[in-house]
């Protein structure tokens, strides 16, 4: 049965790593290239927050070794193609946000294992148990799909479509196979996925990088889609390569059912950033209503004016 998780969970990867790959343009990287301080910022933020608020959050819970690991690994993993999607939902900037993909994508082969062999020295022998050799090379055969989505969507961009929007199904599919075949295998043991400690650290970590997300990019004035997109892009982290890595790099002995923790933790980050997105869109919505009944009555208030003054 681990088998067939590991090998599902490989073929869905490398889908959605190639779909994420055709979204990116090269002209728009070379923008952004030019022009980095947006990126700059966002990146700060993807790999300067989240892995500092899951270092916090195991050292406050005093977790197990195996568990806190596989919470470093979610909170220095880089962001994903759901967050490009809930940026585009906050009307956020869609440049920077796949600039902001593919660049902590890329940066995530150095950054991953040299973040948590930092934030591991603060655990007593906790570097033992992360396998950074198994984490690199994960890295590296994801990647290779990405790298391979650039190229489509640049000499054959009329697939980028079709292939995105495959590559979103599947994830989308495989999420719900993997639960029902997981649900199976281990039954009572997701129990423990439902401890306290677990469901309040699944729940701040998103909203943390949200807001800090939002509040540093304003701090160096950002303009309002950019700071949204940064919101975003910080607090939501690539769910379907962190359930792989660990997946992929514990003996199943060792990591238990630890490896659904990335799965309850995209379920509040999406669930978060829905709700954000919800008060965003109400708040456009009053804002436009005021403003159109504003300009309605200004509009009234002339004609009674010139009606006055003809009469």
């Amino acid at each position: 049965m681990d088998k067939t998780i590991n090998i599902i969970m490989t073929a869905v990867m490398f889908i959605t790593m190639v779909s994420l790959g055709c979204t990116m343009e090269v002209t728009k990287i070379k923008d952004h290239i030019l022009k980095p301080k947006g990126v700059a910022i966002a990146v700060l933020s993807q790999y300067g927050i989240m892995p500092l608020t899951a270092f916090c959050l195991t050292k406050s819970f005093q977790l197990p070794e195996t568990t806190a690991v596989v919470i470093l690994i979610c909170g220095c993993c880089p962001g994903g193609a759901l967050s490009n999607i809930l940026a585009l939902a906050l009307k956020g900037d869609m440049n920077l946000s796949i600039m902001m993909t593919s660049c902590s994508t890329l940066l995530a082969l150095a950054m991953m294992p040299l973040l948590l062999y930092l934030y591991c020295q603060g655990f007593d022998d906790l570097h033992k148990a992360v396998p950074y050799v198994d984490i690199i090379v994960s890295l590296a055969v994801i990647l290779v799909p990405c790298g391979a989505g650039i190229l489509i969507n640049y000499f054959r961009p009329q697939y980028s479509k079709i292939i995105t929007k495959v590559g979103l199904s599947v994830l989308m599919i495989s999420i719900i196979v993997i639960c029902i075949i997981s649900i199976v295998e281990i039954g009572g043991s997701l129990l423990n996925m439902l401890s306290p400690p677990l469901m309040a650290i699944a729940t701040l970590m998103p909203l943390i990088g949200y807001s800090f997300g939002y509040i540093i990019s304003s701090i160096f004035r950002l303009t309002q889609p950019e700071r949204r997109t940064v919101a975003m892009e910080t607090g939501c982290q690539n769910i379907q390569l962190c359930a792989t890595i660990v997946k992929v790099a514990f003996p199943p002995a060792v990591i238990g059912p630890m490896y659904l923790f990335p799965l309850v933790f995209g379920f509040f980050q999406l669930t978060e950033a829905a709700l954000i997105i919800v008060l965003f869109r109400c708040y456009q919505w009053f804002t436009r209503k005021g403003k159109a009944t504003y300009q309605l009555t200004s509009t009234e208030e002339k004609r009674k004016e010139n009606s006055e003054g003809k009469a």
